[in-house]
């Protein structure tokens, strides 16, 4: 058991604040993370694309219980630093009265080339806790299997990696008014730059507990009036808009309900958009604790 007169350090970039991070993060008094992907500047070519924009990433990492988050720039600056130089600038700055303790995760490395690590830091005196990594279906859970599931549409497994609903937070943008015309008026959210690529198709999704239906893509029936890149076109059936919070709103994704396809006419799009309307369960959606 750690010194409670001692502050603890959660280290990691936490894409998602899955399970496993939510174990690095349990308790800690304070995260340091990066505003940007390293692999962003390391290998900018093999940078993945994000599960969380920032800002929900670092409210998630309050919602843990962090009183308080820095997050860096990640720069060719700072991936320039050696451990040592990282650590007096960042983990323990002159002055400082007491080395914090430092939860990480077993791949975490830090300091130009990746020299730093946790053998690293406890060889020059750091109390430090690798925290094992969190466990579903057999298999350790990470950021990168997150993406692999999303894209294939399986927002159930995500879920249940996440702890907690993945949710997309986006600004609504103007429509094209044929929804009202078909009598399935949308609420239209643009996806946030750089997140994960979801499966295009249909979801049931929630947002401030009204259930809704939402079309994740281009909308390919529409020809040359589509869009020219996926955009969520959310219907609440039997709610005015007026009811839903004004965007940015976060958009929680409950199932997959089928492929976007292209439909031979308007009519044949409207009967399907109704068979979709009447799957939607009732209830509100199990969200997760503090999130």
């Amino acid at each position: 058991m750690r010194d409670s007169a001692v502050p603890s350090l959660a280290v990691g970039f936490f894409d998602g604040v899955h399970l496993g991070h939510q174990a690095i993060l349990r308790g800690a008094d304070r995260a340091l993370t990066f505003r940007n992907h390293p692999l962003s500047v390391l290998a900018p070519a093999r940078a993945p694309r994000l599960v969380m924009s920032l800002d929900d990433r670092l409210a998630a990492i309050r919602a843990c219980g962090v009183r308080e988050v820095v997050a860096l720039d990640f720069t060719p600056e700072l991936a320039a630093l050696s451990p040592e130089a990282f650590v007096a600038r960042h983990l323990a700055p002159k002055g400082a009265n007491i080395r914090p303790q430092i939860r990480c995760g077993a791949n975490w490395t830090f300091g130009a080339g990746g020299a730093g690590d946790a053998a690293w830091l406890r060889a020059q005196g750091f109390d430090v806790s690798v925290v094992p990594y969190a466990v579903w279906n057999g298999a350790p859970i990470s950021s990168s299997r997150i993406r692999v599931t999303l894209a294939d549409g399986d927002v159930a497994a995500a879920r249940a990696m996440l702890g907690h609903p993945f949710c997309v937070t986006g600004e609504a943008v103007r429509g094209k008014g044929l929804g009202a015309q078909l009598g399935f008026p949308t609420v239209n959210v643009r996806l946030p730059e750089g997140m994960v690529e979801l499966r295009r198709g249909v979801y049931e999704v929630e947002v401030a507990g009204v259930r809704g239906l939402a079309n994740c893509g281009v909308a390919p029936t529409l020809g040359a009036r589509r869009w020219p890149t996926p955009v969520l076109e959310i219907h609440f059936p039997g709610c005015d808009a007026a009811s839903v919070p004004a965007a940015p709103f976060a958009v929680a994704f409950v199932r997959f309900i089928r492929d976007e396809r292209r439909f031979a006419s308007l009519d044949d799009l409207t009967r399907q958009i109704a068979r979709d309307c009447a799957s939607l369960r009732p209830g509100r959606f199990p969200s997760h604790a503090g999130f």
